[in-house]
C-alpha cells in the first residue's frame, strides 16, 4: 500500500486581488472583504466562496501509508511559504508515485494546487504525465476523473453525481469517526489573520485522518481489505495517535473512542 491522503487549507490571495482591482489603499482585511463581496455579486448572493485561482495555500496536511510506515503531518514548517508547500507536495508525487486520496480534491484542492504551482514555477512532470513518459499512465493517471491514481472519495462515493455528494464531516460521523474538530474551513481566514497557523495545520491534519479512515472503509467495501486487515489498519492509526503527545491527536483518539467505532 502506497497511499498519500492530502488536504489543503487556503486564505484569500489578497496580493492578486490588489493587482486585479487596484486595491492598494486597502489592508488585507479590506481586500478580502472586497473579494467576498465581488464573489457574492457574481453568484447572485448564493455564495462568497472564492474562485479557485484566488485561494492561497497556507497548509497542506497528509497521511502517508507505505509498507509498515504510517505518518500524519503537515508539509513544511509553520514558517514555510506557499511555494515551498506546493513544491513539497509535487516532489512527493515525483518520488513515490503514490495513490492520491482526497475528499473533493478533484473539485477544489488539485485545481488550486495547479494554479499555485504555475504561479511559483513548480515542476510536476510525474503528476501531469498521461502516458507520454510512462505508458502505464495512459489509462491510469492523476488527471483522469475515472482513473485510480487519484481517488476523490467524495466524487467516487457519490457515483460522480454532484447532487449525491456528502460533506466529509457528516460522512465521517456517520461511519463512527470523529469528524471535524476545533474549527471549520470557514474560520481559517480569521485564524490566519490572528496568527494561529498551528491551529490551522492541526485542523487540516484531523481532516486527513478522517479521510484516511473513510478510505479504509471504502477499501474494505470494494474488497481490497479483509475484515482482519481493516482492523489492523485501525489499530495502526490508534497506535500512532496514542504514541504522539500532540493535543489534537489525543482529542481525535478520544472522540473516536467515544463514538464507539471499530
Amino acid at each position: 500500500m502506497n497511499v498519500f491522503v492530502f488536504d489543503i487549507e487556503t486564505v484569500p490571495d489578497v496580493a492578486t486581488a490588489r493587482r486585479l482591482w487596484n486595491l492598494d489603499e486597502l489592508d488585507d482585511d479590506g481586500v478580502a472583504a472586497v473579494m467576498y463581496s465581488k464573489r457574492q455579486q457574481e453568484t447572485g448572493g448564493q455564495s462568497e466562496f472564492l474562485r479557485h485561482h484566488l485561494h492561497r495555500v497556507v497548509a497542506i496536511s497528509a497521511v502517508f501509508r507505505e509498507h509498515d510506515r504510517f505518518n500524519v503531518w503537515s508539509l513544511g514548517s509553520e514558517e514555510a511559504g506557499e511555494a515551498e508547500l506546493v513544491r513539497r507536495f509535487f516532489e512527493g508525487v515525483e518520488r513515490y508515485t503514490p495513490t492520491l486520496v482526497s475528499w473533493n480534491g478533484g473539485g477544489f484542492d488539485l485545481p488550486v494546487l495547479h494554479y499555485r504551482a504555475m504561479l511559483h514555477d513548480v515542476p510536476a512532470p510525474r503528476y501531469w504525465d498521461t502516458g507520454d513518459d510512462d505508458r502505464n499512465f495512459r489509462y491510469n493517471n492523476y488527471l483522469g476523473r475515472f482513473h485510480w491514481r487519484h481517488i476523490d472519495l467524495m466524487d467516487v462515493l457519490a457515483g460522480y453525481q454532484g447532487r449525491a455528494t456528502v460533506p466529509l464531516d457528516q460522512m465521517a460521523v456517520m461511519l463512527g469517526f470523529p469528524g471535524k474538530l476545533g474549527m471549520s474551513g470557514a474560520e481559517v481566514w480569521n485564524e490566519y489573520r490572528a496568527g494561529n497557523l498551528k491551529a490551522i495545520r492541526n485542523y487540516c491534519e484531523t481532516d486527513v485522518l478522517n479521510t484516511w479512515l473513510v478510505f479504509l472503509k471504502f477499501q474494505f467495501m470494494r474488497g481490497h481489505l479483509s475484515a482482519s486487515a481493516l482492523a489492523e489498519e485501525y489499530e495502526r492509526v490508534r497506535a500512532f495517535l496514542g504514541a504522539h503527545a500532540a493535543p489534537h491527536f489525543a482529542a481525535f483518539l478520544d472522540a473516536w473512542n467515544a463514538h464507539g467505532a471499530s
